[in-house]
């Protein structure tokens, strides 16, 4: 049985992690690279770094920062935000990125997808979309860009059958609604989605106790969980270790990879 996998998820402005609630408001929490490396000393299992202002900016992403966080984790490591071709793909992978997230380019550009995962393979190739239930399509969410600052009218669950069949290899689906609100995950998205494509899914947005995260893997097929509010966010009531994520997921029936005392990693 494939184990499921707890990820921390760096939303990046100037070089440094930042928290939001539906994405707005964001307020500073640490360096990229610092926090980094405590969460993969703390046995974090993956790391997503998003460049959230690229897009929106129209800049390329800031590749400095992606290669002082690559240096300081050993552990799969997705990297998104202003990547718009192949050449922004393979200096970003050359940065220490494992795989490429794309998300508003992939809206505007659906070619992307196919022609990343033609170069680099599917594995490498994260389609991550921000959903909105606003009533408007037929599955009810909506597919937003730019930093979930634009509607584009498209259906959430149809764009992501679209970006299975074009080759990306897993989907990252955040929830606006539930972003940030630490009152748990949109089990109702990831159900549609789960009937729909049968690549990997990594849900996000809404974590804020163990219970979350054991409501998701239990009810649904979500093979990894963001968790970024309960490890570190300002706004959270408590802040949990990872290795209290893992000890109570296990407990519950959840299979994770242990938490392993006494490993220097």
């Amino acid at each position: 049985m494939l184990t499921k996998r707890l990820i921390a998820c760096f939303d990046i402005i100037n070089g440094r992690v930042t928290k939001a609630v539906q994405f707005e408001d964001n307020i500073d929490v640490a360096s990229a690279a610092e926090l980094a490396e405590v969460m993969y000393k703390a046995q974090i299992d993956e790391l997503i770094f998003y460049d959230i202002t690229a897009s929106s900016d129209k800049r390329k992403i800031d590749i400095e920062t992606v290669k002082k966080t690559a240096q300081c984790v050993f552990i799969p490591f997705t990297v998104g935000g202003g990547i718009k071709n192949l050449n922004d793909m393979y200096e970003t992978l050359k940065a220490g990125a494992e795989k490429i997230s794309i998300d508003s380019m992939a809206v505007r550009n659906p070619q992307i997808i196919a022609d990343g995962a033609k170069a680099f393979g599917s594995q490498c190739i994260v389609l991550s979309t921000q959903a909105k239930r606003t009533g408007k399509t037929p599955s009810a969410y909506e597919v937003f860009i730019d930093g979930a600052r634009v509607a584009t009218g498209l259906d959430a669950i149809e764009w992501i059958k679209r970006g299975q069949e074009l080759g990306a290899g897993e989907i990252c689906l955040n929830s606006i609604d539930c972003d940030g609100t630490m009152a748990g995950y949109d089990l109702e998205l990831m159900r549609l989605a789960e009937k729909a494509v049968s690549v990997p899914l990594i849900a996000s947005g809404g974590a804020g106790k163990p219970e979350h995260l054991k409501d998701l893997f239990l009810n649904t097929q979500a093979q990894g969980a963001i968790i970024s509010s309960m490890l570190y966010s300002p706004r959270a009531e408590r802040n949990y270790s990872v290795c209290e994520l893992k000890d109570y997921l296990l407990q519950n029936g959840v299979n994770v990879r242990p938490f392993e005392e006494g490993v220097e990693v």
